[in-house]
């Protein structure tokens, strides 16, 4: 007779609960930290992560990847007409809030070295954004690239300006 552990042969045991909520909710002190991880974290930008939050995009970001994301600081979205951002995060708005996010996602790396002026990437939503380099000066439909931050699903490129998807 064996001892059996109440599996089945070949049967691996079953964790007694699954974590609730999405990657998102994985905690882990000792990573990298991945695009949201990052993003919450930058003084920077906390009307991008309220955005992110609001159009129920955070899990998304917190997967794998990998991305490249173009993050918008607070300063880029007071740019935008008085009341917009307060609009858009309405929950009624959530589907143009969750388009205009994904206007600033690209499923994939692209690296500082592989930009070439004129690239252009299709976004997340299925519109095109278009790079711009001059010298070492790069920029993203106009809007310049403050700083370039690695993250353990992707690459953060930070923008001076909200990219706004063109209309249909």
């Amino acid at each position: 007779m064996a001892c059996t552990s109440g599996t089945k042969p070949n049967e691996a045991p079953v964790a007694e609960a699954a974590v609730e909520g999405g990657q998102s909710n994985v905690k882990d002190d000792e990573s990298q930290k991945n695009i949201i991880q990052t993003a919450v974290a930058s003084p920077d930008h906390t009307t991008l992560v309220a955005a992110l939050k609001a159009a129920e995009y955070v899990d998304a970001l917190s997967n794998a990847g990998p991305f490249t994301v173009f993050a918008p600081t607070d300063e880029a979205f007071k740019k935008l007409p008085a009341g917009t951002v307060e609009d858009l995060v309405k929950p009624e708005n959530k589907e143009k809030l969750r388009n205009i996010l994904e206007y600033h996602v690209y499923v994939g790396v692209i690296r500082e070295n592989m930009i070439h002026d004129g690239m252009t990437l299709n976004e997340v939503n299925g519109s095109n954004v278009k790079f711009g380099k001059s010298g070492e000066k790069l920029s993203v439909n106009g809007a310049s690239i403050v700083a370039t931050v690695a993250t353990s699903n992707g690459v953060i490129y930070v923008i001076d300006q909200v990219l706004l998807p063109p209309s249909e």
